[in-house]
């Protein structure tokens, strides 16, 4: 690998970086480091990040192939599971190439400084296909993430939310799954503002595939999809967990929509809580299994209680108006507690159709005005609940 000329290494990393990168010796040689290292190790590797912060990603990568340097039991295991991949780093250049990747590296145009706080753990490199400016810049950013199964009140409040933010300037961030990632997508899309989408596999490999044409979306701008593993590489439940916190990393807050009491979405809890990024869980149906995760971070994890875009926003330390948005909602449930009949019951269709929304819209509102106490889910239905005496 130390014997690829620096011509290699210029042909490598052409159409992948900047040309001014190009026409820099040291640039192209740190690149080009940074980019071996990402196809080398695993996310999260901390062996790797160690030497790299001792030595510098260029140094480090020929201490990774034996040439010198400090050793130790734990390097030379280290060495071991580098040196098998060490064939792989040609195809991924290759594969990015074809896809129209952009290379990001640390201290690098357009790298996103805010993931440098995971210390060791950082990511190598990041590969992207969009516009790398949504990784960072002056707007603020927040995650929204939740359940792959999600319910319709999951999915009503996150366009909600991610609606409201967008147009509020700030950036959402998910991770491109189903459920409550891919409708935070969705919705920020459908609002004209940025998102961005961490995967846990390379950015040439749409996953999940029926999320293919969303994250073609994504990538055509202003939105971004990101990931530290190199292009050809597979997601897995490893990769997923540490995809997460990159995820939080890039986010200044996070807020969990709809979990359940071992979800996915509490990993990436943990990691926005570990690195001191405000944290926030959205509250749902006491008896909905869906929403058990949300309460257990709000009751064990001193998650703070997000019920709308604005208390979001707050979470960013950002002040924001609430009567447009509050109004909007007051104006929702009004028509839904119109659809409704004191004394017939109704079903979510029926309910959907009389009031103008869509059947997975109206779930999600009738569960609101049922912990308002002003909506009564029984067996064949809902009914508008009485009137308080």
């Amino acid at each position: 690998m130390l014997t690829v000329s620096l011509a290699r290494h210029r042909e490598r990393l052409a159409g992948l970086v900047p040309e001014d990168v190009l026409a820099d010796e040291d640039a192209v040689a740190h690149h080009h480091a940074c980019a071996v290292w990402s196809c080398l190790t695993e996310p999260g590797d901390g062996v790797a990040g160690s030497l790299i912060a001792e030595l510098g990603a260029v140094a480090a990568l020929h201490v990774a192939w034996g040439s010198g340097g400090p050793t130790s039991a734990e390097l030379e295991a280290g060495r071991r599971r580098w040196h098998a991949r060490r064939d792989s780093v040609e195809d991924a250049f290759d594969r990015a190439r074809r896809v129209g990747a952009q290379l990001l590296v640390p201290g690098g145009h357009g790298w996103p400084r805010e993931v440098d706080d995971l210390g060791v753990h950082a990511p190598r490199a990041l590969w992207a296909r969009g516009d790398t400016t949504a990784l960072g810049g002056a707007r603020p950013a927040l995650a929204l993430v939740g359940a792959r199964a999600a319910t319709g009140y999951g999915e009503h409040m996150t366009g909600e939310f991610a609606t409201h933010l967008v147009r509020a300037g700030v950036r959402v961030v998910s991770g491109g799954a189903y459920g409550i990632d891919g409708m935070a997508h969705r919705a920020s899309l459908a609002a004209g503002g940025v998102t961005v989408a961490v995967l846990a596999g390379g950015v040439d490999r749409a996953y999940p595939s029926g999320h293919a044409d969303l994250l073609a979306r994504i990538a055509a701008g202003p939105g971004v999809v990101v990931a530290e593993v190199p292009c050809g590489t597979a997601p897995t439940k490893w990769r997923f967990l540490q995809r997460n916190r990159l995820i939080a990393a890039l986010s200044g807050a996070t807020v969990v929509i709809e979990a359940g009491w071992r979800s996915g979405s509490l990993n990436t809890a943990g990691h926005a809580a570990a690195l001191g990024r405000p944290l926030g869980a959205v509250p749902g149906p006491v008896t909905s299994a869906a929403s058990a995760g949300c309460h257990r971070l709000l009751r064990e994890y001193d998650a703070r209680c997000v019920t709308s875009a604005d208390e979001a926003r707050e979470l960013l330390g950002l002040n924001s108006p609430r009567v447009d948005a509050s109004a909007e909602r007051v104006d929702d449930a009004t028509r839904i507690l119109d659809a409704l009949s004191a004394r017939s019951p109704r079903t979510p269709d029926d309910v959907a159709r009389r009031a103008g929304f869509s059947p997975g819209e109206a779930r999600g509102l009738l569960a609101l005005l049922e912990l308002d106490g002003r909506a009564q889910r029984g067996p064949e239905g809902w009914r508008r609940a009485p009137a308080p005496r």
